[in-house]
């Protein structure tokens, strides 16, 4: 006899009755269902996987070589016709190590649109305008190491139920004759219903700083594409090593606070609105598996790194880069030494 294994709809994790609660619940995300409700969640699911996409997944896994790099731990993708020499991490060498697993196929691509020369420009007019900089972090060698790289990315679209409930004010005031009168009028205010939060994304790759890929989104989704191993050509690409039950959490919270946002933006008229209760509660999500294209660079200094980002595709950047103490104290003097010349040359004008 078979046995039955219900996965969470949200993050993928196993799900587990609660004698307490009388509902199917996941201990990594927190979700909760009835019976009934994975029962029909279940019944839309499709079980069988299309030939083409076994094809896809095989042509993935024969032709897609993996790096891994001895220093940092962080594993490289590339197409059999790019070789990768060192870890745009830590900068370390990486050795091949084998093939990849069918199962880490995306989904979906978004194509590089800025090339190596478009990015090397956007970053030295970034550079350019920071002064305290160690000098070798503008050097060609550095800008060598500016990496074309796919990073992989769960996108999810979260279908939320909202129950939102408030209490709104309206304040009115007028002078009759020598009287200032204040009306307040309070209403009840309910939203409820079904929102779907579209393409919330979260990158699956634990040594790049989160807040580093937030920063450049957002990305242009019209311009997703079927997975195809011709995007790898000539660039590299991370293998994730967060998977959705780890990224869910970052993914709720963006869903929840978008839901918030529009719940927000569809009260007005009222002169103040106090929330009473308001919960989103996520009944499905579903996930796709997608690159995302990134011009990424690291820089060692003082014993730490540095990391920036181009968006590959809109060019829009990020990242803080390192201060050179020394630079920042020559400017220092220079500026004391030229006070000291002025004041000198003022007060011998002043004495004469």
């Amino acid at each position: 006899m078979e046995s039955v294994k219900y996965t969470c709809p949200n993050c993928c994790a196993d799900l587990k009755f609660d004698p307490l609660q009388q509902k199917l619940t996941c201990e990594y995300c927190l979700s909760s269902f009835t019976v009934e409700e994975i029962k029909k969640l279940c019944s839309n699911t499709e079980n069988s996987i299309p030939k083409e996409e076994v094809q896809v997944a095989d042509d993935f896994e024969n032709n897609t070589h993996l790096y891994r790099c001895d220093s940092c731990g962080a594993e490289i993708m590339a197409d059999a016709q790019e070789t990768a020499t060192f870890c745009y991490y830590c900068h370390n060498p990486v050795i091949l190590s084998g093939k990849m697993g069918g199962k880490y196929k995306p989904d979906k691509v978004i194509g590089f649109k800025l090339t190596k020369e478009n990015a090397v420009n956007s970053f030295k007019n970034w550079i350019g305008k920071r002064w305290f900089v160690p000098s070798d972090f503008k050097s060609e060698q550095q800008l060598e190491k500016l990496t074309g790289l796919y990073v992989p990315f769960w996108m999810a679209d979260c279908h939320v139920n909202v129950d939102y409930s408030g209490t709104g004010k309206k304040v009115r005031s007028w002078t009759s004759g020598s009287y200032r009168y204040t009306e307040t009028s309070t209403y009840h205010i309910v939203r409820k219903g079904e929102l779907v939060t579209r393409g919330v994304p979260a990158d699956g790759e634990t040594k790049i700083d989160d807040l580093l890929m937030e920063a450049i989104e957002p990305f242009d989704y019209s311009e997703l594409k079927d997975f195809s191993m011709s995007y790898l050509s000539g660039f590299f690409a991370d293998k994730y090593d967060e998977d959705k039950t780890q990224v869910f959490p970052r993914i709720r919270l963006r869903s929840e606070q978008a839901c918030a946002s529009l719940v927000k933006d569809s009260i007005s008229g009222y002169t103040s609105v106090s929330p009473l209760a308001q919960n989103y509660n996520i009944t499905r999500t579903d996930w796709q598996y997608t690159m995302l294209p990134v011009w990424f660079m690291s820089y060692k200094y003082n014993n730490k790194i540095y990391e920036f980002a181009i968006n590959g595709q809109t060019g829009k950047l990020a990242g803080t880069p390192p201060l050179s103490k020394a630079k920042l104290a020559l400017f220092s003097c220079s500026i004391g030494a030229a006070v000291s010349i002025i004041c000198m040359l003022f007060g011998g004008i002043i004495s004469l």
